[in-house]
This record gives C-alpha cells, structure tokens and sequence, in this order.
C-alpha cells in the first residue's frame, strides 16, 4: 500500500475534518460548518471547494505555484475578517496533523504516516504562500482605505446618511 492509495483512499474524510476545523475558526462556526449550500454560506462554500483542490495539489507534490488559486479564494475571505495574519493561516497548517491521525487510525496504513515528510513539506510551502497572499489583500484594503480617507468618500462609507452633514439637516414638519 502506498502514500497516493491513502490519500485517496481517505481523502474525503481528511479534507472534511479540514475543512471543519477551518470553519470552526470564525464566530458563526455552527452555520459555516452545518450550511452545505455555497449561496446561503459562500464563506463556508468556497472554504471547502478551495481546500478539496488544495489537498489533491498537495497529495500529487504540484509545483507551488499551483497553490496559488485555491490559497487567494482562502485568503481573499480570511483577509477581510478579524484573523490576525497566523491566526489566519493557521488553520492550512491543522491538514498535517489530521492527515497523521486518520493515517495512525487505520491499521492498514499506519506505517503510511512516516512517509509523510514531502506532504508536510508541500503544506509549509502553502502556508508561507498563504502568508504572502494574505498580506497583499491586507495590503490593498489599506491602500482602498487610505484613498477613501483621501478623497473624503469615507464620509459617505462610515457615516450615517450623506443629509445628516448638511446645515440645517432637520426637515420641519409642517
């Protein structure tokens, strides 16, 4: 029995304890894990599709830069959040270990889990990616958020209704 059979073999099982202790990082973690349908929780949604394609990139050994689209559609939700860059990434890290429990649960391939070592390379190397993506989406809300402030737009953004400013707001009944 070789490392590809197990992935495939526990794929599912592995990407779905992923994928759940990915969704159990936000404050509504009960919705995003129970809500399948990718229009009522898009969060939860694209954090699933994005980590099944993650994982079969990561079983194969891809090149990085292969991680590169599943990691901004992670990245792109997460950097907009309160996640601090780590608490952010943390949870690509979570798959190695998953990936050594459901290994070590199963007799027929326990021996599997020492074979692991390109597989948790291939997820630092994510992980890493997953930091730079992250702070390049930090980086443009920031500069979005500098140019609002520049042109006066966030008045319209972070305020109550534009008429609210004006002098002599309150309209008289008659």
């Amino acid at each position: 029995m070789d490392l590809a059979e197990g992935f495939r073999n526990h794929r599912e099982k592995i990407v779905d304890k992923w994928v759940e202790y990915t969704l159990s990082t936000y404050l509504s973690s009960g919705f995003f894990i129970k809500e399948n349908d990718k229009f009522a929780n898009p969060v939860g949604g694209n954090i699933r599709e994005a980590l099944g394609r993650l994982f079969l990139l990561l079983c194969k050994g891809a090149d990085s830069k292969e991680f590169i689209p599943p990691l901004e559609q992670i990245m792109s939700i997460r950097s907009v959040q309160e996640f601090s860059p780590s608490q952010a990434v943390a949870p690509l890290n979570a798959v190695k270990h998953i990936t050594r429990e459901v290994f070590a649960a199963d007799k027929e391939r326990s021996q599997l889990v020492g074979e692991l070592y390109d597989f948790e390379f291939a997820v630092d190397l994510a992980v890493l990616a997953a930091f730079d993506i992250y702070m390049q989406y930090r980086e443009r809300l920031y500069q979005v958020r500098i140019k609002e402030i520049r042109s006066g737009s966030h008045i319209l953004t972070d305020s109550r209704c534009p008429s609210h400013l004006l002098p002599g707001k309150a309209l008289k009944k008659g």
